[in-house]
């Protein structure tokens, strides 16, 4: 039982660090190609993997983070 316990959980480890090894993109997936390596990308469909455009919504939204007050109108 013990044996088939370590087992167990050295096939799962060596899956994990398979999947981690071979993780597409580690910057995050918004990143397009060419952006500054970090937590943060610059604004604007543009700066996305996918280049579609945004809502008006979208973008200013995009725009205002990691802003803490973004939506607030005054």
């Amino acid at each position: 039982m013990l044996l088939k316990l370590l087992a167990l959980g050295g096939l799962g480890y060596a899956g994990y660090r398979y999947y981690e090894k071979n993780r597409v993109d580690r910057n995050g997936v918004a990143f397009a190609d060419g952006e500054p390596e970090g937590p943060f990308r610059n604004a604007g469909a543009e700066a996305t993997t996918s280049h579609e455009p945004m809502s008006a919504t979208d973008e200013a939204l995009d725009e205002t983070y990691p802003a803490s007050d973004a939506t607030a109108k005054y």
